[in-house]
């Protein structure tokens, strides 16, 4: 056997880090569990409070993108010289960016779409 197979949890040769099955299996639970748990609060209306359940979702959204980030894509402030925890600081900003931006257009949609309804009434 070569030094490659011997060692799975540690760097490949190419110095980059690999995951374990281990490593895989807690990610893949975690993302489970991250996306079942908002699903259940919209469908049982677990909340009464539509703005706490879209603020608690996005959170679960936030975490989620750093599991998969973590987990699966192995990025560490260790790997690629520091590169790879700029690329994590990069995406956590574009995503609350388009998380507050599509909040903020969709209130205002909300808002300024509709006339006020006026009676009607009878035909002249």
């Amino acid at each position: 056997m070569n030094a490659h197979t011997d060692t799975h949890d540690e760097d490949h040769e190419d110095g980059h880090a690999g995951g374990t099955l281990g490593s895989y299996v807690s990610g893949f639970i975690l993302s489970v569990v991250l996306t079942a748990v908002p699903f259940w609060l919209v469908m049982t209306g677990a909340l009464d409070d539509r703005t706490l359940t879209a603020i608690i979702i996005m959170a679960f959204a936030v975490v989620q993108i750093v599991v998969h980030m973590v987990f699966f894509l192995h990025m560490n402030t260790t790997s690629e010289g520091g590169w790879n925890m700029m690329a994590l600081i990069f995406t956590l900003v574009i995503v609350a960016i388009a998380l507050i931006g599509s909040l903020w257009v969709m209130f205002h949609l909300n808002v300024n779409m509709m006339p006020p309804m006026q009676p009607m009434g009878p035909a002249t």
